[in-house]
């Protein structure tokens, strides 16, 4: 029934609205150039290019960059898992596309728009495409969508689920048309336990829900070099003559904040040393200029370097990650300043606590994460930010329980992209 009036609704509504639909198409680049794409055409010429025999056809999806993102380590992992397979991506919007082009670049044998969802239009997407399984990342849920690929016996899991209380809500009010989209998925792995309960309280089986953690972790920790990475002896040694607060990643205002905030926790801790590393290099000089006019005996990392300076600027590639490891307490730069923040894990991953500013849109779940479980703190300000510090600064045991809940934290999501691949495999094998 649901359906049935959903897709009566899209017909008196294409009927009505065509018109004007037709004229926004033509008028917006970004639809005009990618409409006809999502009704289907052309996509014959494209699914040519590909083995017909590859097995298994594995069709991945994800809304927008986001998803894309969190998918990247999973989609690594089939790749190596399904070396003859045909892999799959679609993204819904236009700039997850043009980030999926680039991100997926050699992992992914076909790359398509996700399709409109009328029901003809995903028939000839399923016809074409032909996948044994279906992977949706997150939530972009469409009725005909789904219920087309069941109709087909097309296997439809959903990876790194998750419901925030606001979508819940929303879901449970509209119960009658949003069960039984998420009754369609064989299979459903949620990124908590928390998600899993929320999903259930939908009408959804449990023995369809799977917690298996958040996909982002694969990806975030794919990019931390922590085994290869070597740290020299004057660096080291450098970290041996007292507590050090290391910057990692700032951007341009970041540093001026950073050293007032320096200036001050030196009057209660007058061995503490600095190390910033701008995330740009070309900005090291300038860096540098503004420690040494500010009266701080400063060095750069490739100039001459005193292992007994106040304060390092860090302008050589590849020595960051493992430079965390030395130091006792971490800052994430970008956050002070509105551009997104960085990965914080890098530090985490040696027990250190993490502070930040306000803007860390870009990790914004892990950032969440690492919040709740009282393994990093987040900064209003420059003032709130000294107080932070002064106090780990102060009290090593507080320093120590912040460093271990953030380790707990990766560590709880270590092997999440492993436990999701043998989720798939489990599933186009037919078991569970």
């Amino acid at each position: 029934m649901m359906l049935f009036l959903y897709n009566a609704l899209q017909l008196i509504f294409t009927i009505l609205f065509l018109p004007l639909i037709g004229l926004v198409v033509l008028m917006t680049p970004r639809y005009r150039g990618r409409m006809g794409r999502r009704l289907g055409f052309g996509l014959d010429r494209a699914v040519g290019g590909i083995s017909p025999t590859g097995f298994p056809r594995i069709w991945i999806h994800g809304l927008s960059v986001g998803e894309t993102a969190s998918a990247r380590s999973l989609i690594a992992g089939l790749r190596e898992t399904y070396p003859d397979g045909i892999l799959i991506y679609s993204a819904t919007t236009r700039s997850g596309e043009g980030y999926a082009a680039s991100a997926l670049a050699g992992l992914v044998d076909l790359h398509v728009p996700f399709p409109l969802d009328f029901r003809w239009v995903v028939e000839r997407f399923a016809v074409l495409l032909k996948p044994d399984l279906f992977v949706l990342v997150e939530t972009d849920l469409w009725p005909n969508f789904l219920a087309v690929l069941n109709r087909r016996k097309i296997k439809v899991v959903l990876v790194n689920g998750r419901i925030s209380k606001e979508s819940f809500q929303r879901y449970r009010r509209f119960r009658f048309f949003f069960e039984p989209m998420f009754r369609s998925f064989h299979f459903l792995a949620m990124q908590t336990e928390e998600d899993s309960r929320r999903i259930a309280a939908l009408g959804v089986p449990v023995e369809r829900l799977k917690t298996l953690g958040n996909l982002k972790y694969g990806t975030l920790l794919d990019g931390v070099a922590v085994a290869s990475a070597e740290v020299a002896l004057e660096l080291v040694e450098f970290c041996q003559h007292g507590p050090v607060l290391l910057a990692g990643s700032t951007h341009k205002g970041e540093e001026a904040i950073l050293l007032q905030v320096y200036k001050k926790l030196k009057r209660s801790v007058p061995t503490l040393k600095l190390i910033l590393a701008p995330r740009n290099l070309e900005r090291a000089k300038e860096v540098l200029r503004l420690a040494l006019d500010e009266g701080w005996r400063a060095d750069s990392r490739s100039g001459v370097f005193r292992v007994d300076c106040e304060l390092l600027v860090l302008d050589t590639l590849g020595e960051l990650a493992g430079l965390y490891e030395y130091c006792d307490m971490a800052f994430v730069g970008g956050s002070l300043v509105a551009r997104g923040g960085h990965n914080p894990l890098e530090a985490v991953l040696f027990g250190k606590p993490v502070a930040f500013g306000p803007h860390m849109d870009d990790f914004a779940e892990i950032t969440g994460d690492l919040l709740n479980a009282g393994g990093a703190v987040q900064a209003k300000d420059q003032e709130d930010l000294g107080r932070i510090f002064e106090e780990w600064l102060l009290d090593p045991a507080s320093r120590a329980v912040t460093g271990s809940r953030g380790a707990q934290v990766v560590e709880t999501n270590r092997g999440v992209t492993s436990r999701h691949l043998d989720f798939i495999r489990t599933t186009l094998a037919g078991g569970e």
